[in-house]
């Protein structure tokens, strides 16, 4: 009887860390990936407009300028904080994203699919796990995502006279949800979700398996450096193989939409990935391919090397 009473005293004197494992994951990664993606963001616009060029939405001729071009032009023609337009809903897709993905990986890894008798991780779980918890976490953040995007491309409609569609994150919500409705919300989930799996087979799987590799088979110890070696290795094969999904996902997020939230100008993903294909060459693809590496690249070593030291001060065990 008195173990019993002295049992949730223990409890309640342990780390929080130890007593909420799951929750201190989701606050650190959360955390992690505000602070790449502030980092990193003028990328991701740069990307996102380069994506929306030559596509049915806008008939216009739209000059190719690369992404340096387009990346001086929106700061000319528009101003330096421009490049951070879309920011706010950008962290808060963030929050949902990165913290469900990184505990449910961590969880099916862990506790659903286990690991070998060596503690290594095979490499076609490590597959399995980045794509479900890539595709989890992106059906949560997916209105989020819509807003970032729709936000992002406001500075262009001004630029080109249009009336701007959005005063903020809150409104934005606000309009979508009264016209579209909840459906609207989550309006282009689908392209939004394959991209995630797509992208988390190559950011969780390969720094997962990039990482334990060289702790099994090298000298390298669990340090920064083998940190920063496995993010590069990450966010390039991320980049290759959400690419084409990104492009996808924008243009059908991007679109004009009926009352019923349906959009005017794509019936489905595979039906943008036809039209993009047949008009502008399979390369189209891969448009905006450069920024969303270079971004990548960047985002996934400063979310790596934040993630794996603030576990480490936190007294949390290592990815």
């Amino acid at each position: 009887m008195l173990h019993a009473e002295c049992y949730p005293q223990e409890e309640r004197s342990l780390p929080f860390p130890e007593r909420w494992p799951r929750a201190s994951k989701f606050a650190l990664s959360a955390c992690a990936a505000a602070v790449a993606e502030l980092v990193t963001f003028p990328l991701d616009l740069t990307k996102t407009r380069l994506q929306i060029q030559g596509e049915a939405a806008g008939r216009r001729a739209v000059p190719y300028r690369g992404m340096l071009r387009t990346a001086a032009g929106i700061v000319q023609e528009e101003g330096l904080l421009k490049l951070w337009q879309g920011a706010t809903p950008a962290v808060y897709r963030h929050i949902v994203y990165s913290g469900v993905r990184m505990v449910t990986y961590e969880h099916i890894r862990d506790s659903v699919l286990g690991r070998a008798e060596d503690k290594s991780f095979p490499l076609w779980r490590s597959v399995v796990g980045g794509m479900a918890a890539g595709a989890i976490g992106q059906f949560f953040a997916s209105p989020t995502d819509l807003v970032k995007v729709q936000m992002q491309m406001e500075g262009k409609r001004r630029l080109e006279g249009k009336p701007l569609r959005f005063h903020g994150v809150h409104h934005a919500f606000v309009k979508i949800l009264s016209e579209g409705g909840i459906r609207g919300l989550w309006a282009g989930w689908v392209p939004n979700v394959q991209r995630a799996a797509l992208v988390n087979m190559g950011d969780l799987t390969t720094y997962d398996s990039v990482k334990h590799f060289l702790l099994l088979n090298t000298p390298l110890q669990d340090n920064s450096v083998t940190h920063s070696i496995a993010s590069v290795c990450s966010g390039l094969v991320a980049a290759i193989l959400g690419t084409p999904a990104d492009v996808v996902k924008t243009r059908i997020m991007n679109q004009p939409r009926d009352k019923q939230g349906r959009g005017l100008l794509y019936k489905s993903s595979a039906d943008c990935l036809i039209q993009a294909i047949q008009g502008e060459g399979f390369m189209s693809l891969y448009k905006g391919f450069l920024p969303t590496w270079m971004r990548m690249a960047p985002w996934s070593l400063v979310f790596w090397l934040t993630y794996e030291q603030i576990r480490r001060i936190c007294g949390v065990s290592s990815f």
